[in-house]
């Protein structure tokens, strides 16, 4: 039976400094810490990218015990990383990476896509993964925009693409370690589809551009309130559009672990952030160049 989910925060995506990069930061930030098991969500762009603006490359960097995600909605992106991945991810292609016991990757606009120039945007998530799996061996999926399965609603005005988990019998593509749903949404400037997601499961819905009316009660706009979480009390998360719109939703089944978080690594305490470092200088998280 149709239950729609009560809200439970309406926020802002307010915009945060990372050394040379300015991006929105939703999660976490002064209302809401995570949305178990997403840990952070930052949107970035769209930058103008060109040979002489490119604040965006990021060099080889470690991560342990957690999921960081990148969905690509514009530009042009390289992936590398110490298991010998050398990918590029384009526009609508979606980089999944299993951090688990560690690894090291760089990411930034392609050479190509410097020297002639464009936009680049996207969404970074920190997906948390549960204690028993945080030394796994480490993996990673890419997703091509047009291998993405979709589901679109009954006028085929609003197109959703199912990058994890389920949506009326379509699965996604990714494996993933923990039930999680990852979705995205374009609309065109009306219309309206019901998104069915488990009772149990934390859940989201984050306006990357335009405006959409969410459970026929709030208004989701860019620049405004950007992001709706909801409760754990109904089944449905219905999206109204007023405008041609795209969002990001989330949803997962709640870890309920203690999170202990130092800069790149993602674990359950101290000592076991102290015993990521020292595994790092060791370079038993591979080596990148």
């Amino acid at each position: 039976m149709k239950k729609l989910k009560t809200i439970q925060y309406k926020t802002g995506s307010p915009l945060v400094n990372m050394g040379p990069i300015r991006l929105r930061q939703p999660i976490p930030n002064t209302d809401i810490e995570q949305v178990d098991p997403f840990l952070l969500l930052h949107h970035y762009g769209p930058y103008a990218i060109s040979e002489f603006n490119n604040p965006f490359d990021l060099g080889p960097h470690p991560h342990r015990g957690f999921e960081p995600i990148t969905l690509l909605f514009k530009g042009e992106q390289l992936h590398r990383d110490s298991l010998g991945n050398e990918m590029v991810v384009k526009a609508g292609d979606v980089q999944w990476t299993t951090a688990g016991r560690g690894i090291i990757h760089s990411e930034g606009p392609t050479k190509e896509f410097v020297e002639r120039g464009g936009e680049l945007e996207g969404i970074q998530l920190w997906l948390n993964l549960p204690a028993k799996y945080k030394m796994m061996p480490a993996a990673y999926q890419h997703a091509k925009s047009e291998e993405i399965p979709t589901v679109k609603n009954n006028d085929n005005s609003f197109t959703l693409k199912i990058i994890a988990g389920e949506q009326k019998n379509v699965k996604g593509i990714i494996r993933t370690q923990t039930d999680v749903n990852v979705y995205t949404l374009e609309t065109a400037s009306n219309g309206q589809m019901d998104i069915v997601i488990p009772m149990l499961h934390e859940s989201l819905v984050y306006m990357l551009d335009g405006e959409v009316l969410i459970n026929e009660e709030a208004l989701l706009k860019k620049g405004a309130a950007q992001m709706i979480t909801f409760n754990k009390d109904g089944n449905v998360i219905s999206v109204k559009a007023t405008k041609k719109s795209s969002l990001l939703i989330l949803s997962g089944e709640p870890i309920n672990e203690k999170v202990a978080q130092y800069g790149p690594y993602v674990m359950n305490t101290q000592t076991e952030i102290m015993e990521a470092m020292r595994d790092f200088q060791k370079g038993k998280m591979g080596y990148l160049y």
